[in-house]
């Protein structure tokens, strides 16, 4: 049952891609779900990566440490994907590239929304061993997060390939990554640490930064069409504060 749980709560990336689908893909949408993926990761590393980590860390460590601990994770998380962007060419920021920057921005989203899924998928599992209708109701609301991350990947996925079964094809296996965070718990419970746990959850975070700032919010400082990225920040930013009701 926990592991079914994990698979529903990755169920929730593909639905944002039949959404996209569905929807007649444009520049105007491509704007609009680029806006709310930065309003989305905004608020997820405010409201829900940022605090969990400090918890994990500061109740390990002293002060000083953890802010240090927290910081050096972090960065190798920013680091980590800017690396990523030496294997990945053709993403400039201006129009002339602007699909191929689209595409660009899809894998590495992809890369960070993988392993978020897969400690999302663990922490979902863990709970469902203590308290398995809280895991239920947590399944909910973590999901809500992933519906537009599930829309902005697909959208850039098929805006490069114009094919929607490769496309589906691809959420379905980023939203697979939940169920495997599940399985790893199912194997490795009784070795894994709450500790390790929280310096994946800091390396996220360094991962999310950057798409946001690096990525997104550049790509929506130089879109033409600015106004469908403001709307889709605020449908993102909202979408989070109703996640947070469950």
């Amino acid at each position: 049952m926990g592991l079914l749980i994990t698979f529903i709560l990755g169920i929730f990336t593909l639905l944002g891609t039949f959404i996209a689908l569905f929807i007649k893909n444009s520049k105007k949408f491509i704007s609009f779900s680029i806006g709310m993926a930065f309003g989305v990761m905004l608020m997820l590393i405010i409201f829900d990566l940022a605090p969990e980590v400090v918890e994990i860390f500061f109740g390990k460590f002293t002060d000083i440490l953890a802010v240090a601990l927290i910081i050096v994770f972090s960065l190798s998380g920013i680091f980590l994907l800017k690396g990523f962007d030496v294997f990945v060419p053709n993403h400039e920021h201006d129009k002339k590239h602007d699909d191929k920057n689209l595409f660009h921005i899809g894998i590495v989203s992809s890369v960070a929304l993988v392993l978020h899924n897969i400690i999302e998928g663990m922490a979902v599992y863990s709970v469902y061993q203590n308290n398995p209708s809280t895991s239920l109701i947590l399944c909910i609301g973590v999901g809500l997060h992933n519906i537009p991350l599930g829309m902005v990947i697909s959208a850039m996925f098929y805006d490069h390939n114009k094919n929607k079964a490769k496309t589906i094809f691809i959420s379905f296996l980023i939203s697979l990554s939940t169920f495997v965070g599940g399985f790893i718990m199912l194997l490795l419970s009784s070795v894994i640490s709450e500790l390790f746990l929280g310096v994946l959850l800091a390396v996220t975070l360094g991962m999310i930064i950057y798409i946001s700032f690096f990525e997104l919010l550049t790509h929506i400082v130089k879109d033409s069409n600015k106004k469908y990225s403001l709307v889709g920040i605020f449908i993102g930013i909202l979408v989070i504060l109703l996640s947070l009701i469950f």
